[in-house]
């Protein structure tokens, strides 16, 4: 499964970006999906997930009232829909996708909050 990740940018304080991560080699319909994010200095952390057939969500506290993630498995893509950002979202944003013991990362995204 290759995972590529895309829709991040600058955007300023309050803003909103949408990410999308697209599947491709295999389907991941079967997979659980979620986002993960690094901002510079520290270690990797969770931020959404969606099970796979999408009924399912769990959120990072940082996450939840701002954040929504979504999937259509019809077009293996997962999305990540980001609202009133904040300075401190600004990260490299990856995405993931597991099923047991399989799990695949795709490359990155970077987000950009200007104050």
């Amino acid at each position: 499964v290759q995972l590529q990740a895309s829709g991040g940018g600058l955007v300023q304080a309050g803003g909103s970006l949408r990410l999308s991560c697209a599947a491709s080699g295999r389907s991941v319909s079967r997979y659980a999906m979620g986002w993960f994010r690094q901002a510079p200095g520290k270690e990797r952390e969770f931020v959404a997930a969606i099970s796979s057939g999408g009924g399912n969500t769990h959120y990072a506290d940082s996450a939840k009232g701002r954040f929504a993630i979504s999937r259509d498995n019809g077009k293996s893509t997962a999305y990540l829909q980001m609202n009133s950002l904040k300075f401190e979202d600004t990260a490299v944003y990856y995405c993931n996708a597991k099923r047991g013991s399989f799990e695949f990362w795709g490359q990155g995204t970077q987000v950009t909050v200007s104050s």
